[in-house]
């Protein structure tokens, strides 16, 4: 089951860290850094399209964020919402495809609603799956996916034992969307903070040191350079040359 070395990866996943950091050190509030941060969105989003990456998810919003000053998160709130109104018709024209995971009961009504025209606006586009994670958590998404394999086997459509990796990918938020080959993180954190921790279990790694607002092309091209020089192995002996 290796995978050869020189494949563009099919689903790039990023956190998109340093925000915050970014703004202070530069003196200015921290609004103004995730402000910053999204042309590194628009950016990104460019770059992944072009290089032929199929999909594309961004951790925009944690489980844990809402535990955030609540002028941060109602400043962060103001930016998803202008982002989806914005944006959304530039993805559109360039064949993106948005959709949407985590936890929408917490998000304002009008962001739900963005969100659901925008998915079935750019339903039956093909050039890249755009993947935001918002009010998002790894952990919470697992316990979901138990919660409804465990309901369905209690109302007799599905039998326990049946119950395999398949099924249990097939109930969370990614269902029918590929593993990520790929996690990128910025600001030099080295942790997955509770980030599609089902999913990342192959995943190659590469953290950079360069705070979210400063993330460019370039950066983006580098991470895939790194990963076409991995030998992904999924346990199995190291490739021959």
């Amino acid at each position: 089951m290796t995978q050869p070395p020189s494949e563009t990866p099919a689903h790039v996943a990023v956190i998109m860290d340093g925000n915050g950091r970014w703004a202070k050190e530069r003196g200015l509030p921290r609004i103004e850094g995730h402000r910053r941060g999204v042309r590194a969105v628009r950016e990104t989003v460019t770059a992944a399209r072009e290089s032929g990456v199929r999909y594309l998810t961004l951790f925009g919003f944690s489980t844990e964020n809402w535990r955030r000053p609540e002028d941060e998160v109602a400043e962060l709130m103001g930016l998803l919402r202008r982002y989806l109104k914005s944006e959304i018709a530039e993805l559109h024209s360039n064949g993106v495809q948005l959709r949407v995971i985590g936890n929408r009961e917490k998000l304002p009504t009008d962001i739900v609603k963005l969100i659901e025209d925008s998915e079935g606006w750019t339903a039956e586009n093909h050039s890249l799956t755009l993947i935001l994670a918002l009010s998002y958590g790894g952990r919470h998404e697992i316990a979901d996916a138990a919660r409804r394999i465990a309901k369905s086997a209690t109302l007799g459509l599905i039998n326990p034992d049946a119950v395999d990796e398949d099924v249990f990918a097939a109930h969370l938020d990614t269902a029918g969307i590929p593993d990520p080959d790929l996690l990128i993180r910025t600001s030099g954190e080295t942790r997955i903070s509770n980030f599609l921790l089902w999913q990342m279990a192959y995943t190659e790694f590469f953290f950079i040191d360069k705070k979210w607002p400063d993330f460019c092309k370039d950066d983006f091209q580098n991470a895939l350079s790194e990963f076409k020089r991995r030998d992904r192995r999924y346990g199995a002996s190291a490739s021959k040359a």
